[in-house]
């Protein structure tokens, strides 16, 4: 990237947050002086992730992005503003810098195997074996590592060291070393013979070389950074299918015409035509026609969902029915999916209590390896023995002592495990929620829109004796479906349900307060309050009236219906409780969790609602302002607390728990204050939350034991010579391998409810 782009460009929600793209680190202590550099800035606070290779920093808005680009080339690495993404057409984007490991890789790997197997085969030691290795080395120390010397030397004339300049030392050193002895020693004599033997021998040193070492370090530290850098591409997968998921193009209707523009042009107000089969290109409302639509990429739930005139519906999904019109309502860095993917970023990009420890460590670290190498160095040569066993084992300690898979450790499992949870529909805002998530022994369940539907639905119908069940749903289904209120179209849509097509409405009215009236295939109908009934002198039968008391004790609401002049039933119409709420409750009780419901409904209706999911405590009657008190009380007690909510009422309290979790079909003011966003409205999705944010701690703790105790176990190995520089170097190349393929498990998590995996985009 060329010059300093238009000063907006990095700018992402807040004016003062600005994202750089970061080149040219090779481990963890190259994002820590990074760091360093720029928070010496005034008023800046910088984060640098080595896994994603990006800066996030906040600075005052009058700060020129230049100038943190600036500090960044001068502490010898690339840094440059984020460009718009190209539209994928299937083929990931090409990467010079995975290229040009690839090239140096193959190059190192041929030229070091022949260098290996003469050092280490004394059949294959035929008269001047020792030129033709120097030949073949050389350009595998010098042009394959180049990458390494070129960061050491940056890093050196900063007055700076990093793993880099480990693998710098050791490698220059051996050919340095063999350089010697082959030409100032006795190893380029003809007929040279190099055993391969584990013993130590007193010699002058003069008479053995070290290119198998440089070589072979050289390889496998290659092979180590080129499969660390394939991996960690491949753990940033799913956000990159995620910002590619969008539709291109849309069929927007203009002047009544269709018209097909590019998707970045549409405005909100549009209108467009989304046909069968195609993606809907921005989140928008259906204005006519219905459908299915294939939500799975966005809430990993594999059921479509039917939609019509007046329902929403989100871009990037899929219609999967009929032809549909939907006006845009939110476009571009507005929609849901662009907040999906800013939210993913935003908690890679952070970093967790855990990772910050791990940056300290590798921080002071290679000092330490440096002062050990020379430290057994001069143990070496102070204890009598040869120069060739004392160098051998310095250069061991500096290979060995590389920690990055210390620097990988966090940063690969919190890419792949905070992209896994979008594919689930589970959005995790930050690093410092894993450590909450270990922790929360107690969750607080919100009622409505969490633990029931939050929509009122036909509960019950009650006949009066010699009343047709069907009939009684048929007329008041037919009568309510002509009101708007909520109550009314709660009985005609689970009418319409259980009894089909309803008739014609004839004399409809409203009776402000009580209820409706009306004409419904010549019967007149009323249906509503008693009050209304006994306007009609009309009145409940004893087994009415006992249905619609022990309706109302329940908290549900009970509605009266009569026609032609007697009452005919009940209606019992209530919240209903989501059909996987008792599962979900189940689920939290094994993973450790004590559940709480907490509702400002009255006692009679919360008891039911925990009784029928199997909660034991039950918190109710409380007002929003007291939901934060409720919460607060819990965490006196020594509780350590998560709350599940979707309303404006709930927002406090999910920023007052230790552990928010809002329902992604809640209120954006909850999901702006939770920790955890849940794509979908099933509260199974918050069981497999935490499971999943446990998992992904777990996986970094297992990493950070991993590092620590390689390096812990192999540096003293090194140091008494006990471990071959190319050994060293080999394990070490291991040891990222595996941490970052040990993140990549975190790709198999699966949701114990049964949904089907997000398909990938």
């Amino acid at each position: 990237m060329d010059g300093t782009p238009a000063r907006p460009a990095p700018l992402r929600g807040a004016a003062n947050v600005i994202e750089l793209d970061i080149g040219g680190m090779t481990c963890a202590s190259c994002a820590m002086r990074i760091e360093k550099k720029l928070n010496k800035l005034d008023g800046v606070t910088a984060t640098v992730n080595y896994a994603t290779e990006k800066a996030k920093v906040t600075a005052p808005t009058e700060l020129d992005p230049a100038e943190l680009i600036s500090v960044v080339e001068k502490t010898g690495y690339t840094a440059a503003l984020p460009q718009p993404e190209e539209p994928a057409d299937g083929e990931p984007a090409a990467d010079p810098e995975l290229d040009s490991l690839r090239q140096r890789l193959i190059g190192a790997v041929a030229l070091a195997i022949p260098v290996v197997a003469m050092a280490m085969v004394p059949a294959f030691q035929f008269n001047y074996w020792q030129w033709a290795s120097l030949v073949l080395a050389a350009p595998a120390i010098l042009w394959a590592g180049w990458p390494f010397h070129k960061a050491a030397w940056v890093n050196l004339r900063h007055g700076a060291a990093t793993m880099d300049t480990l693998i710098s030392v050791g490698t220059l050193s051996a050919l340095a070393w063999s350089l010697y002895a082959l030409f100032l020693g006795t190893a380029g004599e003809p007929g040279m013979r190099h055993a391969f033997e584990f013993t130590v021998e007193r010699s002058d040193g003069a008479g053995n070389i070290y290119l198998e070492v440089g070589a072979g370090v050289i390889a496998f530290v290659l092979a180590g950074r080129y499969f660390e850098k394939r991996a960690k591409r491949r753990a940033g997968d799913a956000l990159r299918s995620l910002l590619h998921m969008g539709a291109k193009e849309v069929a927007v209707l203009r002047d009544g015409t269709e018209t097909r523009i590019p998707v970045e042009e549409l405005a909100v107000g549009d209108e467009f035509v989304v046909r069968p089969g195609e993606k809907i290109a921005t989140d928008g409302t259906v204005v006519s026609g219905t459908s299915a639509v294939d939500a799975s990429m966005l809430t990993g739930e594999s059921v479509p969902v039917e939609v019509a005139v007046g329902d929403d519906v989100t871009g990037a999904t899929v219609n999967a029915g009929g032809r549909i019109t939907v006006r845009a309502t939110r476009v571009g860095s507005d929609t849901q999916l662009a907040q999906m993917a800013r939210l993913i970023e935003d908690a890679q990009s952070g970093k967790a209590e855990v990772q910050r420890l791990a940056d300290r460590v590798s921080g002071v670290f290679v000092p330490i390896a440096i002062a050990i190498s020379v430290a057994a160095l001069g143990a070496w040569l102070g204890a009598g023995f040869p120069a060739s066993a004392a160098f051998t084992a310095a250069v061991a300690v500096l290979i060995i002592a590389c920690p990055c898979a210390l620097g990988l450790a966090t940063p690969t499992a919190l890419l792949v495990g905070t992209g896994r949870g979008a594919q689930l529909g589970i959005l995790i805002k930050g690093p410092e929620v894993l450590e909450s998530t270990r922790r929360v022994d107690t969750i607080v369940l919100d009622k409505t829109g969490t633990v029931t539907t939050g929509r009122m639905t036909l509960a019950d119908a009650v006949p009066a004796e010699g009343t047709d069940r069907a009939e009684l749903l048929r007329l008041a289904g037919a009568l309510e479906d002509a009101s708007e209120h909520p109550i009314a179209q709660a009985i005609a849509k689970g009418a319409t349900a259980e009894v089909g097509a309803l008739p014609t409405v004839a004399d409809f009215a409203n009776v402000e307060g009580k209820g409706v009236q009306g004409v419904v295939d010549g019967h007149a109908v009323l249906v509503g309050r008693q009050a209304l009934l006994e306007d009609w002198s009309l009145e409940l039968p004893g087994a009415l009236a006992t249905a619609k008391a022990d309706a109302e004790m329940k908290g549900q609401t009970a509605v009266a219906v009569a026609w032609d002049g007697e009452a005919r039933g009940v209606l019992v119409v209530a919240d209903a409780v989501k059909p996987t709420s008792a599962e979900a409750v189940a689920e939290f009780k094994r993973l450790g969790l004590t559940p709480v419901l907490l509702t400002g409904d009255n006692r009679a209706v919360a008891e039911q609602v925990a009784a029928e999911v199997g909660i034991e405590e039950v918190v109710a009657e409380v007002l929003p302002a007291d939901k934060v008190d409720v919460i607060a009380r819990l965490q006196s007690e020594g509780k350590t607390v998560a709350m599940v909510g979707d309303g404006v009422n709930d927002a406090a309290a999910l920023a007052k728990a230790d552990l928010g979790l809002a329902m992604g079909t809640g209120t954006d003011v909850a999901i702006e204050a939770a920790d955890l966003t849940l794509v979908r409205g099933d509260l199974r999705a918050a069981a497999d939350a935490i499971r999943l944010s446990r998992r992904t701690l777990a996986t970094i703790k297992g990493n950070l034991f991993w590092a620590f105790a390689y390096n812990t176990a192999a540096i003293p190995l090194a140091a008494f010579g006990l471990l071959n520089p190319m050994l060293a170097g080999a394990a070490m190349a291991f040891s990222s391998v595996f941490v970052v393929s040990n993140s990549l498990r975190l790709r198999t998590f699966k949701s114990r409810n049964g949904t089907a995996p997000a398909r990938a985009a």
